[in-house]
């Protein structure tokens, strides 16, 4: 069996859910069962799944409490059979170097080896890499939105940000990805030791260089990056006879509730689409505040009431946590939790939802009983569709809250009601 040929089994390992979804969906609408999971994921068997894509909820972690949290999830989801991918946020919020230098501790232990391939260009998003360097619709990464407003590193410099974590790297220029001896460049970087190659690219033609080049290495590399570099190695996954074949369709009945559409993200794309979406005839938007979610009073009551009066009638209720003046963003897991525990009386009544922000996503989806979501779709880059897992059995679309046009939103309903109306999902 070649390298390439064991690649038919994945674990997907990432800080937040949007970026779970988006990368095992890259692999689930080629025909591989697919699904991303979080906590206990007491309703998922992953051995009827190719690709297992796992939530470790991680990007608001110190560095330390990161890498911990990954070390542990790898000693329980890491099978000898899968390769890994260690997703990271294509700006590089959170910590990935703390969680990339647990997973070489991890992997060292394990083998012996650990060398990892570095590409976390998205280019269908506007993210690319050029000298080593995150770059955004052409622009270095610190002149962008998304790094003003939440960074971790003092700049989006790969090999320093991995160096900090004590983690040895080397740059693979774009005229060498691009040229005949990539292969060998990667090989000769792991042979020198444990490492990270980090691979410029700005077209997916250049990540797909990068994906073929790094599952002819040998023993196998892990991968780290986002969805545009899990689109590269899912073209490329092979089909051996005992490859585990994609799940069956769960039976889905139409819904005469409306969808619950949830932007909790600060971005200033969702934002746009948020203005977007309010326009369209049938969907009603609920501006909440930080107070209100925060209280326990009468006016969260009502809040939840109007919300859940919207979904009987068969309406789409637009949810916008808004902030007035600059956002306190120590606030963003509380207000997560608090309108997820707002809103938990209304499950009963939602035909599909979909949440833009993976902190977002994964406290609403939790606190509805939800424990999964098997992948089936990917509605745009950057937008995953799929089946709610759990107590809850309703299309859901997660989406990064920086990805996106100022129309996504308006297609994601468009999508979500004809899963829910018609009762299938393809």
């Amino acid at each position: 069996m070649t390298c390439a040929d064991s690649g038919r089994r994945w674990l997907i390992l990432a800080d937040d859910l949007t970026g779970a979804a988006d990368c095992a969906i890259a692999f689930g609408r080629r025909g591989l069962g697919a699904a991303v999971t979080w906590g206990a994921a007491a309703g998922l068997d992953a051995r009827d799944l190719a690709v297992l894509a796992y939530d470790a909820d991680s990007r608001g972690l110190s560095a330390a409490a990161a890498a911990q949290r990954h070390a542990d999830l790898l000693g329980r989801w890491l099978e000898p059979d899968r390769l890994l991918f260690k997703k990271i946020d294509s700006t590089l919020r959170g910590q990935p170097a703390a969680e990339t230098a647990a997973t070489m501790a991890v992997l060292a232990a394990r083998t012996g080896s650990a060398f990892g391939i570095c590409a976390p260009a998205f280019p269908a998003t506007g993210r690319t890499t050029a000298g080593g360097r995150v770059r955004v619709d052409g622009r270095p990464l610190e002149e962008a939105e998304v790094w003003r407003r939440d960074h971790t590193y003092a700049s989006a410099d790969l090999g320093a940000v991995l160096a900090d974590a004590g983690i040895r790297s080397e740059t693979v220029p774009l005229a060498a990805v691009r040229g005949s001896g990539l292969a060998a460049d990667l090989a000769r970087i792991a042979a020198a030791g444990p490492a990270v190659a980090v691979c410029d690219a700005e077209t997916d033609a250049d990540l797909d260089r990068i994906a073929a080049a790094g599952l002819s290495v040998a023993p196998a590399p892990f991968f780290i990056g986002s969805a545009g570099l899990a689109h590269a190695l899912a073209a490329l996954r092979a089909e051996p006879a005992s490859a585990p074949s994609p799940l069956a369709p769960s039976p889905l009945a139409p819904s005469r509730f409306g969808s619950l559409i949830v932007v909790g993200s600060l971005a200033a794309a969702s934002r746009a689409a948020t203005r977007r979406l309010a326009g369209q005839d049938g969907v009603t938007h609920l501006p909440v505040t930080p107070e209100t979610l925060l209280g326990a009073g009468a006016d969260r009551a009502a809040f939840a009431a109007h919300v859940a009066a919207i979904l009987e009638a068969g309406g789409d209720a637009l949810v916008e946590i808004t902030a007035a003046g600059a956002p306190d963003l120590t606030l963003g897991p509380r207000l997560a939790r608090s309108l997820a525990e707002a809103l938990d009386p209304v499950a009963a009544r939602i035909g599909a939802v979909a949440a833009t922000g993976g902190e977002t996503a994964a406290a609403l989806l939790a606190r509805f009983g939800v424990d999964g979501i098997r992948l089936v779709d990917e509605i745009e880059p950057g937008v995953s569709l799929g089946l709610t897992l759990g107590r809850l059995a309703v299309p859901v679309a997660t989406k990064a809250g920086a990805f996106g046009d100022a129309d996504s939103l308006i297609r994601i309903r468009a999508r979500l009601r004809a899963a829910r109306i018609e009762g299938r999902l393809s």
